[in-house]
């Protein structure tokens, strides 16, 4: 292993050998079992004496930290001794203590929270998590078979820097696919591959935002979306929701850049009607702005015919269409892309080299694959089967156990759906859902994903790509527990009040 030793400043050279070999096996960055730079090679490398370098070694073997074997070399030590340091982080991981710095981020980082470690978070028995698909439901074992074709036919050629809109097979594919599905208007040129639509968020704000531009984002809405235009020095203005979508006459004057969810919005579930999608685009052409299309999880259709993207309706160049496989496939893909209008696409490519230059080009062939031999429609397809009949599920015991409580808001597509609380009813739904997490139960209050000051409508919003059919209904059970707890603590405190 390479081993960096330094011999600068004062003192015995073995003795400098041996601290800094020290240092290095208590701070980790040599474990047990780490082979040293045999004595001849190290001495070489310092321009010291062999003789200098052995003592350093024989000191270290002495102390125990070290094991000398004829012929084969010297190891770090399998058993280290019990002065060895510890730390926090990965049990049993040694310490190494980094400089606290006085670097600042802007303050904007401040505001920002990172995400929780693990990003699923805690794993509980009856989990309504959103945003996640069923992993046991992709087909891992074609997946692995795609990959490692693609692997064993890689060259030398495939070494070198690629292009930055992505594999032109899978861009290809994708305008295949989407064109078909989704009625996407878009060639192979037309589609940028991502690392994820957050990635395709990221490189639009990049390109067309400037700090201060004011953005729009529907309120509710997407939290994700809504940091990153912060974090690019945008103000962002929530704009209220209704049952047909974002309402565009709330929509700011100045407004540089609409982030909308048309087709499934987050997290109400609801689709815009067509007649407010149609003002959107006449207001985006009146005003000079665009439109961020974000099309996150509408492959999964449970019933109605979907309406036309935005993006196909789009006669003017000013949508960019955003499209995901993590809800599709798996989060852990990191495959996203956009399709973006011709005026856009060179500095929507430059920045996608600036910010990575290609991602993962093998993977990116084995998702052309994937389309291309009917995997991914095989896929959606079973998985639609699955996922609405836990949404039918779902709305059934809603509407049985939770009958003046909570009310579903009407969706037909994706990965979650949302409840709000009935009129009449009555609870702190924040102090519902840290009662039914105490129950094994995982679920997000509405008042989440809102941004701007209320009121507002308080709800519950609840995924059901994490949980099994079966383990619904004994969910739903703790859950309505939970809400009538919370709903007999409001009458109380009112009543007390």
């Amino acid at each position: 292993m390479e081993v960096h030793v330094t011999l600068t400043g004062r003192g015995d050279l073995a003795a400098r050998i041996y601290r800094q070999l020290l240092e290095a096996i208590l701070d980790g960055r040599l474990r047990a079992g780490d082979r040293l730079p045999p004595t001849r090679e190290l001495a070489e490398r310092l321009q010291v004496s062999r003789n200098t370098v052995a003592a350093a070694y024989d000191r270290l073997t002495a102390e125990g930290f070290v094991t000398g074997r004829v012929g084969v070399g010297t190891f770090v030590s399998l058993s280290p001794p019990a002065a060895q340091r510890t730390g926090g982080g990965t049990p049993g991981a040694p310490a190494r203590e980094a400089p606290p710095g006085d670097i600042a981020p802007r303050p904007v980082w401040r505001t920002i929270p990172v995400w929780p470690r693990g990003a699923a978070g805690e794993a509980l028995p009856y989990d309504f998590k959103l945003g996640v698909p069923d992993a046991t439901l992709f087909p891992l074992e074609s997946w692995r078979r795609l990959v490692a074709r693609r692997l064993r036919a890689a060259t030398l050629a495939d070494g070198r820097y690629a292009d930055p809109a992505g594999h032109a097979g899978l861009r290809a594919a994708i305008a295949r696919h989407f064109g078909v599905s989704r009625s996407v208007r878009a060639g192979a040129d037309d589609v940028i591959v991502t690392q994820g639509a957050q990635q395709a968020l990221d490189l639009v704000g990049r390109v067309l935002i400037e700090p201060g531009d004011l953005v729009a984002v529907e309120e509710p809405g997407y939290p994700p979306a809504r940091l990153l235009f912060r974090s690019l020095g945008a103000r962002v203005a929530g704009v209220p929701v209704d049952a047909e979508g974002i309402d565009v006459a709330a929509i700011p004057p100045g407004t540089r850049l609409v982030y909308v969810t048309p087709s499934h919005q987050f997290p109400l579930g609801t689709p815009m009607s067509a007649a407010r999608r149609a003002a959107l685009l006449e207001w985006a052409q009146r005003h000079g702005a665009a439109v961020i299309e974000d099309d996150y999880d509408s492959e999964f259709r449970f019933s109605d015919r979907p309406l036309e993207p935005l993006q196909s309706l789009d006669r003017g160049g000013r949508v960019i269409y955003v499209g995901s496989f993590s809800k599709s496939t798996l989060p852990m893909l990191r495959l996203g892309f956009l399709v973006a209008p011709a005026s856009l696409r060179p500095a929507l490519l430059a920045a996608k080299r600036l910010a990575d230059w290609h991602g993962q080009y093998h993977e990116q062939a084995a998702m052309a694959d994937f389309i291309d031999e009917g995997l991914l429609a095989r896929h959606i397809r079973k998985a639609t089967r699955v996922y609405a009949a836990r949404h039918r599920r779902i709305l059934a015991v809603l509407r049985r156990d939770l009958a003046g409580l909570l009310d579903p808001v009407p969706s037909a597509a994706g990965l979650h759906l949302c409840a709000h609380l009935a009129p009449g009813a009555a609870a702190d739904l924040g102090e519902a859902v840290a009662r039914a997490r105490q129950l094994g139960v995982g679920v997000e209050s509405l008042s989440a994903f809102h941004a701007e000051p209320g009121p507002h409508r308080p709800g519950l919003v609840l995924g059901y790509g994490a949980i099994p059919l079966e383990r619904i209904d004994e969910g739903l059970r703790r859950l309505a527990a939970a809400v009538r707890a919370a709903t007999a603590e409001t009458a109380a405190e009112a009543a007390a009040g």
